[in-house]
């Protein structure tokens, strides 16, 4: 199965079913497959065929699946961009992986353009989404560009916590394997829906697809409000839903909690950061057992391990509630073991870093063989993550890859967020840590050793780095210390620093 061919199936078994919705507008499968063919046509008439890298940015719009649909139509690789992202991030993942072309919501034109270069060169290589024709009865509806398993449909920016963003290349063979195994583990009922609340070029994109072979609907939501999911859960007959537990949190702390009816859910996914259990056994009383815990990551996306529905109940019992602390366990097509430094695989309750093998592991890194290799060494792929499986196979994560920020789902890597808080002149040295956050789970904070006699005013800090990496990776806090800790060897000790601010909390250092 071609990624497209999700599509195609919805369309064949429900043409006149709505496939994509937003605030009263809706397209039905016959027309999302009309615009996507039409999206392809203006793509190859700028230029763009088969296995050219083509990105997307802009927030969660009807307009932006369309595009989406449109690039894999066409035979072109898909570049999800992070709306989110400053210029440098946005020129590294243009650059680094090829992107000759992108469809761009409006808001980001003109960063677009400066990232393209400017003049004609880069308005030859944009198309706006909200101005794509989207067809009519007469586009050609031909089949396409033929594609096997292995064809690459998607490259996913990931980060590396010792230099910039890597691609991930993802194949047909790897969506498939997707989808078979939230298929197999989470069976969908008939005629779902699925509200798109996370960022559509990341989780909540994949959920999207997985509904179109099944005739399901796809309600996208521009930005998350607590308060307006809750009553669209109950409005739109809600099946599916992919939050944070950012987002989860937030949802429970809304005053509208209470006054919706949330019986049509049928599997919330949560996942991207570690989940409080607490809140985890308050979300279960509010919607009901229907939550569904997803682990994975950008190189083997989403579904290596599930903690099931089943898994969560009864709350009230111990060993489920120590459960409720794990990524449950491997998934039917996907191998997830625990493997030690030699290469060794270990058995139950003994911990090292988590590796996986299967159909659901990319291709590897584009133009980054050095990263593949290593990666998947000892034939297997190596996650970063350090956990164990006890007894019963049940997953749990200990451990990241120590200097890792995870905040609000997001994986944050303060190795560029250093770089640019050291071109600063008053900067002698600096660390830049997660600390404590109630509603974030881990939120960036930079500690800061001056040069001789400098002075600083924070502030500066914040905006230097939203100015070139964006707010989201940009500290929350700055402290400034007389001199950071270091090793003998002069390197600085963040272990030493984030004890400062984890005393008394959870959280390896």
């Amino acid at each position: 199965m071609r990624l497209i061919d999700n599509l195609d199936r919805g369309a064949m078994i429900a043409p006149r079913s709505t496939c994509l919705s937003q605030d009263g507008r809706t397209l039905n499968f016959r027309a999302t497959v009309i615009a996507s063919h039409a999206v392809a046509a203006q793509l190859a008439a700028r230029g763009v065929g088969p296995g050219d890298v083509v990105a997307t940015i802009g927030a969660n719009s009807l307009d932006y699946m369309i595009a989406v649909l449109g690039i894999v139509r066409s035979g072109a690789t898909w570049l999800p961009l992070n709306v989110r992202y400053a210029g440098d991030e946005l020129r590294h993942s243009v650059t680094s992986n090829d992107c000759v072309f992108a469809l761009c919501a409006a808001p980001q034109l003109d960063m677009m353009r400066k990232v393209f270069g400017g003049g004609a060169e880069a308005e030859a290589r944009l198309l706006c989404i909200d101005d794509l024709d989207h067809g009519s009865a007469g586009t050609d509806l031909g089949d396409g560009p033929d594609q096997g398993p292995e064809t690459i449909v998607a490259i996913r920016s990931t980060g590396g916590t010792t230099g910039p963003s890597k691609g991930v290349m993802i194949s047909n063979r790897n969506y498939e394997t997707l989808f078979a195994t939230l298929f197999s583990t989470l069976p969908l009922p008939r005629d779902p829906v699925h509200l798109a609340i996370a960022p559509l070029s990341h989780a909540a994109g994949s959920l999207a697809w997985a509904m179109m072979p099944h005739g399901g609907r796809t309600e996208v939501m521009a930005r998350f409000d607590a308060a307006e999911v809750l009553r669209r859960i109950e409005s739109e007959r809600v099946t599916h839903i992919f939050l944070t537990p950012t987002m989860l949190y937030m949802l429970l702390d809304c005053s509208e909690l209470e006054n919706h009816d949330y019986s049509s859910l049928h599997t919330v996914i949560y996942s991207g950061a570690p989940m409080s259990v607490e809140k985890l056994k308050r979300a279960i009383a509010a919607f009901g057992p229907v939550f569904a815990q997803a682990y994975g990551q950008a190189e083997a996306p989403f579904f290596c391990a599930i903690l099931k529905p089943e898994d969560h109940m009864p709350v009230d019992d111990p060993v489920v509630a120590r459960r409720l602390a794990s990524c449950g366990r491997p998934t039917l097509f996907t191998r997830v073991e625990i493997m030690d430094d030699e290469g060794r695989l270990l058995g139950p309750g003994a911990r090292g870093e988590i590796v996986v093998r299967g159909e659901i592991v990319m291709q590897g890194y584009y133009n980054n063989p050095a990263a593949t290799e290593k990666a998947g060494r000892h034939g297997w792929h190596h996650t970063g993550d350090i956990g164990y499986k006890d007894e019963d196979g049940f997953l749990f994560i200990v451990d990241r890859e120590r200097d890792v920020i995870i905040s609000g789902g997001f994986n944050i890597f303060p190795t560029e967020i250093e770089q640019v808080i050291w071109s600063h002149p008053a900067v002698q040295d600096c660390a830049v840590i997660g600390v404590p956050d109630d509603l974030w789970g881990e939120a960036v904070k930079a500690v800061i050793e001056l040069t001789p006699d400098a002075t600083l005013d924070p502030e500066e800090i914040v905006g230097l780095c939203a100015e070139r990496l964006g707010r989201m990776k940009a500290p929350k806090s700055v402290d400034i210390w007389p001199s950071l800790p270091r090793s003998p060897v002069g390197k600085v000790l963040k272990r030493d620093i984030r004890a400062k601010y984890w005393e008394g909390r959870d959280r390896a250092v």
